[in-house]
């Protein structure tokens, strides 16, 4: 219990204080979230990411494995979640929010700084997060814009976006410079530190405004199914696939924190972006990512005993 009560005041508390700063600042300021979401994605992230790679020590094996186990973790989940929304016998803008909602994770402002504090002192765990975020993002940009916008969305298009992230070049380049140990001058090397250290508070601040104005209307069979899928058989399949992949260690432990993470803000953009009933997914990321604090934390302690 003590161990369960350090995780929750440790690592999930400051994360709900960060975002509770984000909610406070964006009622009383109203900011501008495509700006903040433009900074997260554009300036912090493939500064995180690049600081992450280089710092770890990271083989190809297992950079694979990574790939492989969470290209086969959605595929399961995709399967599961299309069974379940034909059960519930959901209209295609429900289905298509109701499948990303569990497919697609929070696994970039949530998972990222959730990661940063778990493996504070091991770059290998938040280096499997940040690869674990660049397949998320490959797969929110494929099956999650596919899921919205259907047959009206081309291959070109999705390849185009995905060349647009810069967190693939940051990724490479830490890759190169690691490999080929290429040394950065402490006077470049310091201001890339600072820019990795503000992503935490940033992130989640930009996390809180995201749900600061989203209300929960109602209790419904999607919400609680979405809820159940989401942080509870994503995490039984993820366990799964650790088992019959063999992982174990840093690796193990950081890939099953990753599958426990809340629904993704993007399932809810993308909602909003094609009038995808917009406030049901909303919803879903909030109370996702408010029983995330309790099922994270067991999660966290979890797979500290198991691995």
């Amino acid at each position: 219990m003590n161990v369960l009560f350090s995780i929750l005041l440790n690592i999930i508390l400051p994360v709900f204080i960060l975002m509770g700063m984000g909610i406070f600042l964006h009622r009383i300021f109203t900011f501008d979230l495509r700006t903040l979401s433009k900074i997260t994605m554009y300036y912090l992230l493939p500064t995180v990411g690049f600081v992450n790679v280089y710092q770890s020590k990271i083989d190809g094996g297992i950079f694979f494995k990574v790939v492989v186990f969470q290209l086969s973790l959605a595929l399961l989940l995709m399967v599961i979640s299309s069974l379940l929304a034909r059960v519930m016998k959901l209209n295609k803008g429900m289905s298509a929010n109701f499948k990303n909602s569990i497919v697609l994770v929070n696994s970039g402002n949530y998972g990222l700084p959730v990661s940063q504090l778990v493996f504070q002192h091991n770059p290998l765990g938040m280096t499997i997060q940040i690869i674990v975020m660049t397949v998320q993002n490959f797969i929110t940009y494929t099956y999650g814009l596919f899921n919205s916008i259907s047959t009206r969305h081309q291959g070109s298009k999705l390849l185009a976006e995905l060349l647009k992230m810069p967190m693939l070049y940051a990724l490479i380049l830490g890759f190169l410079f690691q490999f080929f140990n290429v040394k950065i001058p402490q006077f470049l090397w310091n201001p890339i530190q600072d820019i990795s250290d503000a992503f935490l508070a940033l992130a989640l601040l930009t996390l809180g405004a995201q749900v600061a104005f989203i209300k929960i209307n109602k209790i419904d069979k999607m919400l609680i199914m979405s809820s159940i899928g989401r942080l509870i058989i994503a995490r039984m399949v993820a366990f799964g696939l650790i088992l019959i992949f063999g992982l174990s260690g840093t690796t193990a432990k950081a890939l099953f924190i990753a599958s426990s993470y809340p629904a993704s803000r993007n399932s809810a953009q993308l909602a909003l972006e094609y009038n995808n009933y917009p406030e049901s997914a909303g919803q879903i990321v909030l109370v996702t990512t408010i029983l995330s604090s309790l099922t994270v934390t067991f999660v966290v302690y979890l797979s500290g005993v198991i691995f």
